[in-house]
């Protein structure tokens, strides 16, 4: 894709580092991003274990949660010292639990404490710093709000900014309701990019289809895939063959037999394999076999000493040429 992007979203409980191997298989360059990690676990956590992740998953951004400049440019230093590609900072998620800890979406009305943590990340370390945040929060819904958070956030520095294209109800609705109820206003990430042509506009939200994706592109910069990547993950591949003919459509079953020599060393340190096999079980969707392939490894992938075979197995229940 000429000068655009496309990445997968940072989805909690999705995309952990075996989430995003399995899709870089899929797509070799869509941006990866982590789950949020917040900035107090990394200071109190296990780093290895937050910030690990297979030198194959790059290009790939650590999403950093948190309010704290001192302890989000510690998160940055610590993530950049992983070798990530990009920080980004979240200003969109809406649940409960980040709402308490003074970070996500509620950040929002809050854009001079943004900026203050963009300048804290910018300055520890060398990775370039990214913003994802909604158009809006609760009752303030309107360009004027989306303009002032970008006006101040950017006369920090911030050159990219990664944004869903709903509000964000912060009180009434749950956050999985907050994926889909507020209505998408792409219109006004449109207008956004029009009006603000230096800085690089990233859509998230509703994208299912190529051809939204090749819609959105003549407006912005790039486009987020979020739950249909991991819902439908062979979609990131036949994105990569729409804006990349020379890169050939891959064989499901060939991804799955690319995945095992992964799937392997993870089951040798003891990873148990229903945590890998998890985000694989959309693979064939909407293809023959498909719910045979997901029965078989829901299961039998969570059993004690469970290995490849399961994957084997499951494979022989889908039609050679699914």
């Amino acid at each position: 894709m000429k000068h655009k992007e496309f990445s997968v979203a940072p989805m909690m409980d999705w995309t952990d580092r075996h989430c995003r191997y399995f899709m870089r298989l899929l797509s070799p360059s869509a941006m990866l991003y982590t789950e949020m990690l917040t900035a107090a676990a990394i200071h109190h956590g296990d780093r290895d274990r937050l910030l690990g992740f297979d030198a194959a998953e790059h290009p790939i951004a650590a999403q950093l949660g948190g309010s704290d400049p001192g302890l989000m440019a510690e998160a940055a230093r610590a993530a950049a010292g992983f070798g990530y590609d990009e920080i980004n900072i979240n200003v969109g998620c809406p649940s409960d639990r980040v709402q308490s800890g003074r970070f996500g979406a509620c950040l929002m009305a809050e854009p001079e404490l943004v900026a203050e943590c963009f300048r804290a990340m910018r300055a520890s370390q060398s990775a370039p710093v990214s913003v994802k945040t909604r158009i809006g929060i609760d009752d303030q819904d309107s360009e004027a709000f989306l303009r002032r958070f970008v006006d101040t956030v950017a006369a920090a520095g911030c050159r990219k900014f990664v944004i869903h294209a709903r509000i964000a109800i912060l009180d009434g609705l749950s956050p999985k309701e907050n994926r889909t109820i507020p209505p998408l206003n792409y219109e006004r990430v449109f207008a956004l990019k029009r009006d603000y042509p230096q800085l690089t506009i990233v859509l998230n939200g509703g994208i299912e289809t190529t051809a939204q994706v090749e819609d959105a592109l003549e407006h912005v910069d790039g486009v987020m895939i979020g739950r249909q990547a991991y819902q439908h993950p062979y979609f990131l591949a036949e994105l990569e063959n729409r804006f990349d003919p020379a890169r050939r459509l891959p064989r499901r079953r060939d991804i799955v037999f690319d995945m095992l020599p992964y799937i392997e060393n993870q089951l040798a340190v003891g990873e148990p394999l229903n945590r890998i096999t998890r985000h694989m079980l959309g693979l064939f969707a909407g293809r023959p076999g498909a719910r045979a392939w997901r029965r078989h490894i829901s299961e039998n992938a969570h059993r004690r000493n469970a290995g490849v075979e399961v994957l084997m197995e499951a494979l022989d229940a889908v039609p050679m040429a699914a």
